[in-house]
Parts: structure tokens; C-alpha cells; sequence
């Protein structure tokens, strides 16, 4: 007993980094983050299919050429997703926030390969990625 009482402040700091290791699994984030590296690779390899979750305005401003508009609302159910729930489907928004949130929808779909791109549209940009402008 004497350990954990002069030792308490590891015994947290252990705690707190285990819960953070463990908190993308808790929330199904964790449903795995792709960078737009590997995003590209997927898309090029393995006919990854884009989905952005932005609302239409968003997505006319600026979204990743080829990618289909879904917004966040609409996903569940949508016609707009592909029919193979096999291939993987890469998820896009503005920084990565509601795309979590969109995996999570997905993957209780039946899309077990549904991905988030790993800092959204922002990522795509920084990494000097085609961006495409409008409705197409």
C-alpha cells in the first residue's frame, strides 16, 4: 500500500497516457485515420472511394478531385455511396472532425474499410493535393 501512496503521481501519469491510447477505440475514432499519402495510395491502388461529408457550399468551395458530396447529415442511408461496401472509402471534411463522425455511421453500415482522412481537407492542401471547385 505504501507504494501507491509515494507513488501516486506515476501511478496517474500512467493512467491518464493509457486513456489516451484507449480513448480513439473508445469514441470508434479510432476507426482509423488515413493521411493523405495513404489516402492517395488507396485511391490509385485499391479504387478507393471518396466521400465528403461537407455541406454543398463547402464542398463547392474546395473538395478532393472525385470525391462524391454527402454531407454529414444525409449519410446514413444515402444513395450517393457506393453499392461494394468492400472497397474502401476514404472521409473527408474541413479538418477531420465530422469525418470521425461519419466512419462511425458507416462502418455500423457495413462499411468496414470507411476511413477518416487525418486532418480533412486542410491536410489534403498541405500536402499540395489537387483540389477541385464546385458542384462536380
Amino acid at each position: 500500500m505504501n507504494f501507491f501512496v509515494e507513488n501516486w503521481t506515476l501511478i496517474a501519469a500512467a493512467l491518464v497516457s493509457g486513456g489516451l491510447l484507449a480513448w480513439p477505440k473508445i469514441t470508434g475514432a479510432a476507426a482509423g485515420g488515413v493521411s493523405a499519402t495513404e489516402a492517395v495510395r488507396l485511391m490509385n491502388h485499391e479504387k478507393a472511394v471518396v466521400i465528403d461529408v461537407c455541406e454543398p457550399a463547402e464542398y463547392a468551395a474546395g473538395h478532393v478531385q472525385g470525391a462524391r458530396n454527402v454531407p454529414l447529415a444525409t449519410v446514413d442511408g444515402s444513395k450517393d455511396l457506393p453499392g461494394n461496401k468492400a472497397l474502401p472509402v476514404i472521409v473527408v471534411c474541413a479538418s477531420g472532425m465530422r469525418s470521425q463522425r461519419a466512419v462511425a455511421t458507416l462502418r455500423r453500415a457495413g462499411f468496414e474499410k470507411a476511413l477518416s482522412l487525418q486532418g480533412g481537407l486542410r491536410a489534403w492542401r498541405e500536402a499540395n493535393l489537387p483540389i477541385a471547385t464546385g458542384n462536380r
